[in-house]
């Protein structure tokens, strides 16, 4: 069976559930923090591309 990933408040580390999720916001019972956990989507590109170059730099070498 696959272990699920557990879901920890940020502040006083108290685990909140268990699982994948999506979009996650709850009030931390024991600390009253409210923790907002959100999913990251595996096919996301980073801001400065895959490559690491950002539009700055690939403009500037195209003469814009």
């Amino acid at each position: 069976m696959q272990e699920r990933k557990e879901i920890r408040c940020g502040h006083c580390n108290r685990l909140l559930g268990k699982g994948e999720v999506l979009d996650f916001e709850m009030k931390c019972p024991r600390c009253k923090t409210i923790n907002h956990v959100r999913a990251q989507s595996p096919g996301s590109e980073p801001p400065e591309g895959q490559n690491g170059a950002n539009r700055a730099d690939q403009e500037k070498d195209k003469g814009y």
